[in-house]
């Protein structure tokens, strides 16, 4: 039987230790004010309608933005870009740290190029929130509903619908950065989080309802959600699997204190990547969709069709891409040459290694 005791002592440690309880009860406080604000529209735009219609735009931009952004974009509320764009501008200025030297300097900066970096992402954060807010504002005015989505359409509508959804992005980039630095870490992870669960209930009772209307066999619902399981299952396994290479410190002596002679474990993950090639690969396809969004040029408009969800060549830049970032990505967040020279740095070697890569034997006969 399983030992969940490491589980529930974790459990209780937040209402035993203070400042545990601060920080969690801090965390759920900027994620109750998230989806707070997440019912809040944005002015100009009849919400009711837009609900109706917002399928017809499953395959563009706007579903792939309303998946990260727990439904705040069907209901075009003010956080309807969600964080998705910050995301977007992170991954960019890490995969520019390679090509450009001034960003890789900066990044070798320590605290201050860390803080440089971060300041030119929540620059790009701005440039690509003004733009898809634009394009979202020339989706909503045309598209065809009766009363229509827009009452008003025009400039002053784009223009507020600019100001409202960048100001609401950046306030959840900050609610985001405060959990990471006041509260239990992993911010941006978090309120994506908070949007794709809040989903759960109304889906569950989607599939009650199914059940209800014999659309859907009590068979095929036990086996759909035995498959969810199995697949949450299988991610848990992936994410958590990784090699450790074994790594053993000389000792040395500092003054009169000695310090190594301990051995430790370098973790190689199967996954080092994570979701961030998925995510990057899908932002980067979501472009032609925008651009058909707000061009109406016959090619652009073709290019956005056929790179639209479900169609051939949308599959195949998809699957290239995020074989191409996994690979990419990984390069840039995990360096070889600068694990050697780090652990060379403090004295340690890999058992039959010897400290720079040669083979290392610990006998001592002939």
């Amino acid at each position: 039987m399983a030992d969940f005791s490491p589980v529930l002592g974790s459990f209780r440690n937040i209402f035993h230790i203070p400042d545990l309880r601060r920080r969690v009860l801090f965390m759920l406080g900027l994620l109750a004010a998230y989806r707070v604000g997440s019912w809040i529209p944005t002015p100009g735009v009849d919400s009711g309608v837009l609900e109706l219609v917002f399928s017809q735009q499953a395959g563009t931009v706007l579903g792939f933005l309303d998946m990260f952004s727990g439904g705040n974009l069907s209901r075009f509320s003010i956080f309807a870009l969600g964080i998705t764009p910050y995301i977007t501008a992170s991954i960019i200025l890490q995969l520019l740290t390679v090509v450009w030297p001034f960003l890789e300097r900066l990044s070798k900066e320590g605290e201050l190029g860390r803080k440089k970096i971060n300041q030119y992402t929540r620059y790009l954060t701005v440039g690509l929130c003004l733009f898809q807010s634009l394009a979202s504002a020339s989706v909503l005015e045309r598209m065809e509903a009766m009363p229509p989505v827009v009452p008003y359409p025009g400039w002053g509508f784009r223009l507020m619908t600019m100001l409202t959804l960048t100001s609401g992005t950046t306030l959840v980039m900050w609610l985001g950065e405060q959990i990471s630095e006041r509260g239990i870490g992993n911010g941006i992870s978090l309120i994506i989080f908070a949007g794709i669960v809040v989903g759960l209930p109304s889906a569950a009772y989607s599939l009650i309802q199914d059940w209800q209307l014999g659309t859907r066999s009590i068979l095929t619902i036990i086996i759909l959600l035995v498959m969810m399981i199995l697949v949450v299952i299988g991610i848990v396994i992936v994410e958590r699997g990784q090699r450790r290479i074994p790594i053993q410190y000389a000792k040395r002596v500092v003054g009169r204190r000695m310090y190594g002679g301990q051995a430790t474990h370098l973790p190689l993950r199967v996954n080092s990547g994570g979701v961030i090639p998925v995510i990057f690969a899908a932002s980067i396809l979501a472009f032609p969709s925008t651009m058909g969004l707000v061009f109406e040029a016959g090619w652009v408009q073709s290019l956005s069709q056929q790179l639209q969800q479900g169609y051939p060549l949308y599959n195949l830049i998809y699957i290239a891409g995020i074989m191409f970032f996994c690979f990419f990505y990984v390069s840039i967040i995990f360096n070889p040459d600068e694990v050697a020279d780090n652990i060379r740095k403090y004295g340690g070697y890999i058992p039959g290694f010897g400290p720079a890569g040669e083979p290392h034997s610990t006998s001592t006969g002939p």
